[in-house]
């Protein structure tokens, strides 16, 4: 009837290291008939005040909240610290585990550090090109998509790449929310994913007893945009059913 108010899901796509809006392009697309919100983080430099901060930005009481990467740790933030609010979470090319100790968390810190420190010296762009390699699947190295992932992460600054290393050379154990977790959950890895290999997806799953798991093909760490169609389609069955 003409003048009834429809209810629109709210869905929070939230970007990972380095991204932006254009890594939800395609789910947005496909997202039309409800409200997508895609935060910016700015400098803020931990994955709680990450989370705080976009509970804060969105009003709504009951949230479709999608997180890639990094994006999905600040999901994960979010439904321990309102997990009243989450009515469904989707969980893509993401980890819950915190850094290592010892040797192996020292490697990381180092390997962060030494991008930041090229990003610094020789710009964005150029970084991307050495980081971004490891990112994809290897047929996407060179491609268009690549050269999108490479626009995206030049419209970064230095500054915003190094805020968002040292939350994640911080972030926090997230084990626990995954097993109190009671909403509708699903994971989504690229099969080709090297930095948040589909084995932790299984794992995570396994956690969640009401969660389901899809295996995006042809598809590495960014597959959201390299795959954005079987992206959308994962996305589009959690948020309607």
């Amino acid at each position: 009837m003409a003048g009834t108010p429809v209810n629109r899901p709210t869905v929070v796509l939230l970007p990972g290291l380095l991204c932006d809006e254009a890594a939800w392009a395609g789910a947005g697309r496909s997202l039309a008939d409800a409200e997508c919100i895609v935060p910016d983080y700015g400098e803020l430099d931990s994955i709680p005040a990450m989370a705080g901060y976009v509970l804060d930005l969105v009003q709504q009481d009951r949230l479709c909240v999608a997180g890639h990467s990094m994006g999905g740790r600040v999901a994960l933030e979010m439904a321990r610290l309102a997990p009243e609010r989450i009515d469904r979470l989707a969980l893509l090319d993401t980890g819950f585990q915190p850094r290592a100790d010892g040797a192996a968390g020292e490697a990381e810190a180092q390997e962060r550090g030494a991008l930041v420190r090229l990003a610094q010296e020789r710009g964005m762009r150029a970084m991307g090109r050495t980081w971004a390699r490891g990112m994809v699947h290897p047929a996407h190295v060179d491609a268009p998509v690549f050269d999108a992932i490479l626009a995206m992460i030049e419209r970064c600054t230095p500054e915003v790449f190094a805020a968002q290393v040292r939350a994640l050379l911080a972030r926090p154990d997230q084990r626990d929310v995954l097993l109190a977790l009671r909403c509708p959950v699903v994971f989504a890895c690229g099969r080709e994913d090297a930095w948040s290999p589909l084995a932790r997806h299984r794992a995570m799953h396994a956690l969640v007893p009401q969660s389901e798991l899809a295996v995006i093909e042809d598809a590495g760490h960014m597959a959201p945009m390299e795959q954005s169609l079987a992206v959308a389609g994962v996305l589009r069955h959690w948020v309607y059913g």
